[in-house]
């Protein structure tokens, strides 16, 4: 598989999946303030993938929890103050064809989401941030996959220093119902989600 990597930019808008990203001026604006607003992963002219990423905001809010792209920026007081210009990873879209939630077993467990990390981290530093938060996912693989983001372990093997962890009860909650795992599974080991910040 030879995937290629590369920031979106405003003409990508229209003509790749821009699920979780708000409306098209939204993403529009976001990529003016910021130079791209995803990482893309193309297997030759295929999208396969991507890890979106907005303006670090303390403040941020998810009106519904986890049922909202906002969740990924929603660090509640647990919020660090990072420089003006940092930036918080949002959801990872790896084995994304098309528009919508199917997703393709095909380019699953490649490596895909660790590559556009490392992609984003690169470009993120030579565009001149000087911060990334993210919030991690427990290691459960099938957790991590309805979420679409990574474990700590992910993070803190680029640089990262996690600043702090919680259970997500909604999170715990949402996958118990779904049968995504057992109703007996220790929530400290599949609902512990948390933040960690690389400064660049």
């Amino acid at each position: 598989m030879d995937i290629s990597y590369r920031p979106m930019v405003a003409s990508d808008v229209g003509r790749v999946p821009v699920d979780c990203h708000g409306s098209h001026a939204e993403l529009l604006a976001r990529i003016e303030d910021l130079g791209a607003a995803a990482t893309l992963a193309f297997d030759g002219g295929q999208h396969v993938g991507q890890l979106q990423f907005r303006r670090y905001k303390p403040e941020l809010r998810s009106a519904t929890g986890i049922w909202h792209p906002d969740y990924w920026g929603d660090f509640g007081e647990r919020a660090p103050q990072l420089p003006a210009r940092s930036l918080n990873i949002f959801c990872y879209h790896v084995g994304q064809l098309t528009a919508g939630e199917d997703r393709s077993p095909a380019y699953q467990g490649k490596g895909i989401g660790l590559a556009l990390l490392d992609a984003f981290i690169e470009w993120a530093a030579a565009a001149g941030f000087s911060a990334i938060a993210a919030k991690f996912t427990p290691e459960d693989r099938p957790v991590m996959g309805f979420m679409g983001g990574q474990p700590a372990t992910a993070y803190v093997e680029r640089g990262f220093e996690v600043g702090a962890s919680w259970v997500d009860h909604q999170l715990d909650e949402a996958i118990r119902e779904k049968g995504i795992v057992s109703s007996d599974a220790d929530p400290e080991v599949v609902a512990r989600v948390g933040i960690c910040v690389r400064r660049l």
